[in-house]
Protein backbone atom coordinates (compact mmCIF):
# COMPACT_ATOMS: atom_id res chain seq x y z
CA UNK A 1 0.00 0.00 0.00
CA UNK A 2 1.76 3.49 -1.09
CA UNK A 3 0.90 6.40 1.38
CA UNK A 4 0.51 10.00 -0.88
CA UNK A 5 3.01 12.24 1.05
CA UNK A 6 2.41 15.76 0.01
CA UNK A 7 5.53 17.13 0.24
CA UNK A 8 6.57 20.43 -2.07
CA UNK A 9 9.65 22.67 -2.75
CA UNK A 10 10.84 24.76 0.06
CA UNK A 11 9.23 22.25 2.99
CA UNK A 12 11.38 21.44 5.64
CA UNK A 13 11.49 17.38 6.49
CA UNK A 14 12.79 15.93 9.60
CA UNK A 15 14.38 12.11 8.18
CA UNK A 16 14.41 8.96 10.74
CA UNK A 17 18.54 9.21 10.64
CA UNK A 18 20.93 11.38 11.50
CA UNK A 19 23.00 12.94 8.81
CA UNK A 20 26.51 11.90 9.32
CA UNK A 21 27.20 15.79 9.56
CA UNK A 22 24.81 15.15 12.78
CA UNK A 23 21.88 17.13 11.18
CA UNK A 24 18.41 15.69 11.29
CA UNK A 25 16.22 18.80 9.00
CA UNK A 26 16.53 18.80 5.10
CA UNK A 27 14.85 21.23 2.76
CA UNK A 28 13.20 19.93 -0.78
CA UNK A 29 14.58 21.46 -3.47
CA UNK A 30 13.53 19.67 -6.01
CA UNK A 31 10.31 17.18 -6.64
CA UNK A 32 10.04 14.67 -9.69
CA UNK A 33 11.06 10.86 -9.90
CA UNK A 34 13.34 11.76 -7.23
CA UNK A 35 13.46 14.43 -4.48
CA UNK A 36 16.52 16.94 -4.17
CA UNK A 37 17.62 17.60 -0.46
CA UNK A 38 19.48 19.82 0.87
CA UNK A 39 21.10 19.48 4.57
CA UNK A 40 20.38 22.12 6.92
CA UNK A 41 23.62 21.69 8.99
CA UNK A 42 26.50 21.40 6.53
CA UNK A 43 24.09 22.47 3.19
CA UNK A 44 25.33 19.28 1.65
CA UNK A 45 22.63 18.31 -1.27
CA UNK A 46 21.41 14.74 -2.07
CA UNK A 47 18.58 12.54 -4.47
CA UNK A 48 16.86 10.34 -3.56
CA UNK A 49 14.60 8.01 -5.29
CA UNK A 50 10.75 8.71 -4.25
CA UNK A 51 10.15 5.79 -2.54
CA UNK A 52 13.08 5.67 -0.34
CA UNK A 53 12.16 9.32 0.79
CA UNK A 54 8.78 8.71 1.67
CA UNK A 55 10.46 5.54 3.95
CA UNK A 56 12.96 7.80 5.42
CA UNK A 57 10.82 10.95 6.15
CA UNK A 58 9.24 11.02 9.93
CA UNK A 59 7.97 14.50 9.43
CA UNK A 60 7.25 17.40 7.79
CA UNK A 61 8.37 19.97 10.43
CA UNK A 62 7.69 23.58 8.31
CA UNK A 63 5.64 23.06 5.29
CA UNK A 64 6.61 26.17 2.93
CA UNK A 65 4.28 29.11 2.92
CA UNK A 66 2.86 27.38 -0.74
CA UNK A 67 1.32 25.03 1.09
CA UNK A 68 -2.53 25.52 1.23
CA UNK A 69 -3.84 25.98 4.83
CA UNK A 70 -6.80 23.58 5.18
CA UNK A 71 -9.61 25.29 7.58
Amino acid sequence: MHTHLDVRVDDIVRMRKRHPCGGWEWRVVRIGADIGLLCLTCKRRLMMPRDKFRRAVKTITRPSETTPVKD
